[in-house]
């Protein structure tokens, strides 16, 4: 496992829970990862969460990988490509990679097995793991679902056995664009979700704004290659509305310190952790624009965050958009 912060820590400690050994190491954080040799748990970002015995903190990247087949990388999107080129030199001839990565890269407006095929190489077998998860459940050991998709279906089966346990079900999926574009979106929207409620606007438009967000992810996904279906799952609708509702979410806390009048710098201080969904506003706006995709809702967002735009001056322009039928998607 690539990636201590909070997920890649409760990741570890899923695939440890299953009966796998399992090491836990990163680029950046060596001190924190020497502090869970000793302590046996990620007191800063996961803390009552014991480490099993069959789960071990490597400080060394060199360590964490050597000999192993099957790597996950758990890093801000904004990472992935640094540490795919990273740990490339260390990867066996049987090595496999998968990723728990959401977003598109904001300098190029790539997927992120987009990126990984450029560093890697195409042929080299991946998978993404995505859907409703909350890595301080997960650490605690409350019951999840999620999706892994691989166009090789028998990793994509095979780690979905190795991470499923009494209490951690996963299922496989052949679309890993559809699983990373509702990974991608669902963050910006959240932030919408948490102005609408911190501003007071109610249930009504909170439940319109999901229901159109998933519209608006849809029709991205689509266009760019992804199946309809999957965004009726567990990584597309079932992500977004935990991402939205839930103040476990980071991105959701956002969007209500934003509602009360804090900077993106005020709120990301107190949040403590890399809020995606302030990169991901500005790279799905991008996307969409290059693509000539009509996404109201993130565009509003992008707008927030990026041009002055007040949360009650967004929701004015959302509901004065021309009517029109909900059928046209």
């Amino acid at each position: 496992m690539i990636g201590a912060g909070s997920w890649g820590t409760a990741l570890a400690l899923q695939f440890a829970r299953s009966g796998h050994d399992v090491r836990l190491g990163g680029l950046f954080e060596i001190d924190q990862l020497e502090a869970m040799v000793e302590k046996r748990e990620n007191k800063r970002y996961l803390p009552g969460a014991r480490f099993p015995d069959n789960l071990v903190a490597c400080p060394k990247l060199e360590d964490c990988l050597e000999g192993a087949r099957d790597i996950l990388v758990a890093v801000p999107s904004h990472g992935l490509r640094d540490t795919l080129t990273k740990i490339k030199p260390m990867l066996g001839p049987d090595s496999r990679v998968c990723w728990a990565t959401k977003g598109f890269e904001l300098s190029t407006g790539k997927l992120p097995h987009q990126v990984a095929a450029e560093v890697l190489g195409p042929d080299f077998p991946v998978a993404v793991l995505s859907g409703p998860t909350f890595a301080k459940e997960v650490g605690a050991g409350l019951p999840t679902a999620m999706t892994i998709a691989s166009n090789d279906d028998a990793f994509a089966r095979s780690l979905a056995k190795a991470i499923s346990s009494d209490n951690f079900r996963a299922y496989t999926s052949d679309d890993v664009i559809g699983v990373e574009v509702g990974g991608a979106v669902k963050n910006a929207l959240a932030i919408g979700a948490g102005m609408s409620d911190g501003l007071g606007f109610g249930a009504n438009t909170r439940i319109a704004l999901i229901n159109r967000g998933l519209v608006e992810l849809m029709r991205l996904g689509v266009a760019l290659g992804a199946k309809k279906e999957t965004f009726m799952g567990l990584a597309g609708m079932g992500d977004l509305v935990l991402t939205c509702t839930d103040n476990l979410s980071r991105n959701r806390r956002m969007g209500l310190a934003l509602a009360a009048g804090n900077t993106i710098e005020e709120a990301q201080e107190e949040i403590q952790q890399v809020v995606e969904g302030v990169k991901a506003a500005k790279a799905v706006h991008e996307v969409a624009e290059e693509l000539g995709i009509e996404m109201p809702i993130v565009n509003q967002v992008y707008r927030i965050l990026y041009e002055g735009l007040t949360p009650r001056e967004a929701v004015e322009a959302l509901m004065s958009r021309e009517l029109k039928p909900e059928s046209e998607h």
